[in-house]
């Protein structure tokens, strides 16, 4: 077996064993077993932490080492409270996930649906996005359209998808048009869309201005709204320090009325990195950036995404 095949056994075997047995520990021991794991992390500080140190920079840039290595620190906890989280969520009954989630604006999104044409929710990987979605299904009883980046190993991938489609949601694989067309579909028949949307570093990449540099977001939320009429409602979360994430539905992107289809594209994708630097500048250590985001970090090396 060549040395990929090996690793790509190993890890689809690592989050096998999360999924089967971190669900079964008592929550305490959870908790305390994940937050364990968030400081050893941090204290090797390999390339994940040094990078989100670096993004963490960018978000605050007034602080100093000090506060960059609390604030990192900070961050591999709530990264790895969405994991545990996530390796427990498939166990929670309905009454634990409305308990785990408290929503700002749920108007706005509850207001677009009845309104029967379609809603598109857009967030960036700010807290528990797989809890937020579980509570769409749960609390609101409404199903939802999703994509889903193909990882390797193939195995989980499924892993991945069987697991959000156990929580009620339709899961797509990123496959360009194809997905596009049936999200498409789902939202002019009333339906809803949710797409993680702070980092595409792709050709098809919208450039928007982030945190004072420039940097590439999907272009897909705000073409889905224009071409369905849907509404674009960015979304935001943050843990406070209790059992409880907080999410807040920020108002609605409008398409503006006149400019191309790319000048429509750039300008709503704008708004919505704007949205989506609010919520990060707020709760900066719930955001789980642990890769390169900004072209200037990218160019001078030459690497890839």
């Amino acid at each position: 077996m060549s040395g990929g095949g090996l690793r790509d056994r190993l890890t689809d075997g690592l989050y096998g064993l999360g999924w089967g047995a971190v669900k079964t520990l008592p929550e305490p021991v959870a908790q305390a077993l994940f937050r364990t794991l968030a400081d050893q992390v941090w204290k090797r500080r390999g390339k994940s932490v040094l990078r989100l140190e670096s993004n963490l920079a960018r978000v605050v840039p007034d602080a100093d080492a000090a506060r960059l290595a609390e604030l990192s620190k900070a961050g591999m906890r709530s990264y790895m409270r969405y994991w545990m989280e996530s390796f427990r969520l498939p166990t929670w009954t309905p009454e634990r996930i409305r308990a785990s989630i408290e929503v700002d604006g749920v108007q706005r999104l509850t207001d677009g649906l009845d309104a029967g044409k379609g809603v598109v929710l857009a967030l960036p990987h700010l807290g528990n996005w797989d809890l937020a979605g579980a509570w769409v299904t749960t609390d609101l009883k409404v199903p939802f359209t999703t994509v889903a980046e193909r990882l390797k190993p193939e195995s989980l991938y499924d892993r991945f998808v069987a697991y959000r489609e156990g929580l009620g949601m339709e899961v797509l694989p990123h496959s360009g048009g194809a997905a596009f067309g049936t999200l498409a579909r789902r939202l002019r028949s009333g339906g809803l869309v949710c797409l993680v949307a702070d980092r595409d570093l792709s050709a098809s990449g919208v450039e928007v201005t982030f945190f004072g540099d420039t940097a590439r977001m999907p272009a897909g939320p705000a073409l889905l709204a224009q071409q369905t009429g849907a509404l674009l409602l960015p979304v935001t979360l943050r843990y406070d320090g209790t059992p409880v994430m907080r999410a807040r539905i920020h108002p609605a992107v409008p398409v503006p009325t006149t400019g191309t289809r790319a000048e429509k594209t750039s300008s709503m994708t704008q708004a919505l990195a704007d949205a989506f630097a609010a919520g990060i500048a707020e709760h900066p250590q719930d955001w789980h950036m642990l890769q390169r985001l900004w072209l200037s970090d990218l160019e001078p090396r030459g690497e890839a995404p």
